[in-house]
């Protein structure tokens, strides 16, 4: 008798993964914590995280949107404009890094820099370059729009039962002068680059494990009782900074960040995670759900990762959905890191 024989059959390869027709494998994850039909949930982080809070919704699940769009936008304005993606209007947030900045300022503990950038004669928000596509017509309109988005991530901490973080990136710009973190280059999206002054970093274990346990430590000093879920983007990067190739670049990327959320769901009963990377890039599935550039996740794709998230926090077998429609969005449609990809040499 050994300790393998009394496993269950999904903790074997053949019968649990290769065997099975891949649409069929099921019973990839089952929650650590339960959460109910009326418990708030709040979702952050890279743009493949913004079809979990519609996945919540169309489940009936408590999705909370702490920063609706004003009355009077159509969908398309609302997308534009950064609404309804996230629970709050930050834009992507794509590393450790980043999220910890966001929940330093909302709560209190640093003050965030006032400067704007200059577009033309408007104004842009260094921390979220593509929110409002038409810029702010003052640095004051600027700030006191971010001023409504840090009460919405106060508000929506204090609130929620469990947040949602989806990590993207290791790669980030950080500012020399006041050492912030930027979500996207400055210059690509939006802004002037100052090489004096906007300087890459490529985070280690080490430090996203920092990032990531002081960002849960600084949202449960507000809110004790707040689970969270982490999961991993399975979108590949689009350039690396580095110079160097960006297939290795992108395996260092989503290796450390599956490493921190495994990490951090060891040492934290109340920290769960989901595998939406797994569920994309695992072999079995041959990269069926990327689009013709290997990197973009189809709407099928995406179907597919919130078909198991459901079935998880329901306990019961996936079922398959209505095909997306022609008008649904793919992972990528609002990822300001798919800029990168402009500046490519060819």
């Amino acid at each position: 008798m050994n300790p393998y024989q009394s496993l269950p059959v999904r903790s074997f390869w053949r019968p649990a993964v290769a065997e099975p027709d891949p649409l069929d494998i099921d019973d990839v994850w089952r929650p650590r914590f339960s959460l109910g039909q009326d418990d708030p949930v709040i979702t952050a982080g890279s743009c493949f995280a913004a079809q979990i809070g519609r996945a919540l919704l169309d489940s009936g699940m408590n999705w909370l949107d702490a920063e609706p769009a004003p009355p009077g936008l159509t969908r398309e304005q609302r997308q534009a404009r950064g609404y309804g993606g996230f629970s709050f209007r930050t834009g992507n947030i794509y590393t450790p890094a980043v999220l910890r900045q966001w929940l330093s300022w909302a709560l209190g503990h640093t003050r965030p820099p006032q400067e704007a950038w200059p577009d033309g004669d408007r104004y842009v928000d260094p921390y979220r370059p593509a929110i409002e596509p038409d810029g702010f017509a003052s640095p004051a309109e600027m700030l006191q729009a971010r001023e409504v988005t840090l009460n919405a991530v106060r508000a929506a901490v204090l609130k929620a039962s469990c947040l949602v973080f989806t990590m993207g990136l290791t790669e980030a710009w950080r500012d020399t002068v006041d050492g912030t973190v930027y979500p996207a280059c400055p210059g690509t999206v939006r802004g002037t680059f100052d090489a004096q002054r906007h300087i890459p970093h490529h985070f280690t274990f080490a430090e996203a494990h920092r990032d990531m346990t002081e960002a849960i430590a600084m949202a449960r000093l507000a809110n004790p009782g707040l689970r969270v879920l982490l999961t991993v983007s399975p979108q590949p990067l689009t350039a690396t900074a580095t110079g160097g190739h960006a297939l290795p670049a992108n395996g260092y990327t989503k290796a450390v960040l599956r490493a921190v959320a495994g990490q951090l769901a060891l040492e934290d009963p109340g920290t769960d995670y989901f595998p939406s990377y797994e569920l994309i890039t695992g072999p079995v599935f041959g990269g069926r759900f990327f689009g013709p550039n290997h990197r973009t996740v189809t709407p099928e794709g995406v179907e597919f990762v919130m078909r198991h998230f459901v079935a998880g926090l329901n306990h019961r077998t996936p079922q398959p959905q209505p095909a997306p429609t022609p008008a649904s969005r793919s992972a990528d449609a609002a990822c300001e890191d798919a800029v990168l990809d402009y500046y490519s040499p060819r």
